[in-house]
């Protein structure tokens, strides 16, 4: 043994890292690409728009770099992080932190599409998936490699990003931009959600949303539809009072700018904030309002006096000072409209239990609509939150709904109102199928089916032959035709009357064993009676003289 030489080596630990990193590698450089071209996209959206309101505008006051610098700047400004104006009249810089949620949709799209992508590796049908840590991991370092660059450049123009804030917007954005997407690719799965509401919810309440019956999926539907239909009905709002003052609106036009590129800019920015007017009048609707400077706000109840604000088309809907009237109280019934519609979802789902087959509880069902009505919260308290923010210093310091106002106000509104509505449509539910007319039945009542009686089965009866109209009559004498696909019809009736004819009858007369002997064979004409015979299968014929009885046809 002294002379055998170890020919296995043990891979060291560098190697062995480099083999996985080697095997990991095209996840991961897909990721970093999918992320750098998602961030190159979105920077190169911003730049051909800003240099098109460039190239339109009458009186430029800077060059191309300029322009290049607020693109980068605006780009940064969709992410959420907060701009500074240096250059302002009083030589105090100026945030402004008010970012349009339509210019928002670009860069959270790109992220969620190069996410996806990543994840599913171009795979087709039954190709596995890239590990989802590794996407994620890929878009999001990509995606930062080429923000951190743009945010450098756009420091050196008129509108500077605030670092706090970009260090802390632009990564969250991609994390949870990207997250999504791999969790789109994976199909969607319920498990993370789940876990994450164990982790958060007390003990006490995890048993009213978690369970295997579908709930927290319901109240995610439900809380999505009331969200929806709380922006909704504020972009209704919106139009209806920029309907009832429309000279005020073109006045706004006029004093902005001059001349039609002038007027197509504003307008483009006003359809970039329509959004964030929609999200300010869903917040009036639920009762919190918003503000138009430090200490001037606008609810349903009354509306101060607002300082001097510059003059834009989409602050004519704001109401006139003064306090409210009951027009004005009528924008209640948009939040008692989302909670019908959440608790519509909740209720319906509670029958079927989210797909499944046994419904929920009364308490499970109101704990369901909480749940969706709080999670709606959540949505309306992050749309106030972005739709606002800083637009100067001192009496321009705070511009639109406070987000935890709002938040709050939307669970306490939808909260009563689902849970309700919830509870009403589980009962409907649950009795329209014993009405008349209904072809349901309730969830979870197993119905036996009708069985019909079964009856005895029908003796086998011999086929006689069928006689054709024109054809030859057979003979009385002649053997009966043989049907080739009935295989019984070939018995001999001789070897039948052999084979069981002794045993039909027993007497005391017979011998030991209790049988008569065997008889000898006979014909069926001396022996008409037998009772275990096949019946006469030739046809007969049917003359005058044939008086013998047919069997039955």
């Amino acid at each position: 043994m002294a002379g055998v030489i170890q020919t296995t080596v043990r891979r060291s630990m560098p190697a062995s890292l480099f083999r996985r990193a080697r095997h990991r590698s095209p996840g991961l450089a897909s990721g970093l690409v999918g992320g750098a071209l998602a961030a190159g996209l979105g920077l190169a959206v911003f730049t051909v728009l800003v240099m098109l309101l460039w190239v339109s505008s009458p009186y430029p006051d800077s060059g191309p770099g300029g322009a290049l610098h607020v693109a980068a700047a605006l780009w940064l400004l969709a992410h959420g992080a907060e701009l500074v104006r240096v250059d302002t009249l009083s030589g105090v810089p100026a945030p402004m932190g008010v970012p349009p949620l339509l210019l928002v949709v670009v860069p959270v799209w790109l992220l969620h599409r190069a996410a996806r992508d990543t994840a599913e590796g171009g795979a087709r049908d039954n190709a596995p998936l890239v590990p989802g840590r590794i996407a994620w991991a890929g878009v999001v370092l990509g995606y930062l490699a080429v923000a951190a660059p743009a945010a450098l450049y756009a420091a050196g123009g008129a509108l500077r990003p605030s670092w706090t804030w970009t260090a802390v917007c632009v990564p969250l954005v991609a994390v949870v931009a990207a997250g999504t997407g791999v969790w789109t690719a994976y199909g969607r799965p319920s498990g993370p959600l789940e876990q994450v509401l164990g982790a958060v919810l007390p003990r006490g309440a995890r048993h009213l949303v978690l369970g295997p019956d579908g709930r927290p999926g319901v109240a995610a539907r439900a809380a999505a539809a009331g969200a929806t239909v709380l922006v909704a009905g504020g972009a209704v709002l919106l139009t209806v009072s920029l309907g009832r003052h429309p000279g005020e609106t073109r006045r706004a036009f006029g004093q902005l700018t001059e001349g039609w590129p002038g007027w197509l800019a504003v307008l483009l920015l006003c359809v970039t904030l329509l959004p964030n007017a929609a999200v300010w009048a869903a917040a009036y609707a639920l009762g919190p309002g918003f503000l138009l400077g430090a200490g001037t706000s606008v609810t349903p109840l009354g509306a101060q006096a607002a300082p001097l604000l510059p003059p834009f088309p989409l602050l004519a809907a704001v109401p006139d000072p003064g306090a409210g009237t009951a027009l004005h109280g009528t924008v209640a019934a948009l939040p008692l409209t989302a909670g019908a519609v959440v608790g519509w979802f909740v209720g319906r789902g509670s029958v079927t239990g989210g797909g499944g087959f046994r419904g929920w509880t009364t308490g499970r069902t109101a704990g369901a609509a909480a749940f969706a009505a709080g999670l709606c919260g959540v949505l309306l308290a992050l749309l106030a939150g972005l739709a606002g923010g800083p637009l100067g210093t001192a009496a321009l310091a705070r511009f639109g709904p406070v987000w935890w106002q709002v938040g709050l106000a939307t669970a306490v509104w939808l909260g009563v109102t689902a849970a309700v509505t919830a509870l009403v449509v589980r009962a409907w539910c649950l009795r329209r199928p014993y009405g008349r007319g209904g072809d349901e039945r309730r969830p979870g009542r197993v119905v036996a089916p009708r069985r019909r009686p079964v009856l005895p089965r029908p003796a086998l009866r011999t086929r006689l032959p069928r006689r054709t109209r024109f054809g030859r009559k057979h003979e009385r004498g002649a053997p009966a035709p043989v049907v080739e696909d009935e295989p019984y019809l070939l018995l001999d009736h001789d070897s039948d009357d052999r084979d069981h004819g002794g045993l039909r009858d027993l007497d005391a007369g017979a011998g030991p064993v209790g049988l008569r002997p065997r008889p000898a064979p006979t014909s069926p004409a001396t022996n008409p009676a037998s009772p275990r015979e096949l019946p006469d299968l030739r046809p007969r014929s049917s003359g005058p003289g044939d008086t013998e009885p047919r069997p039955p046809a």
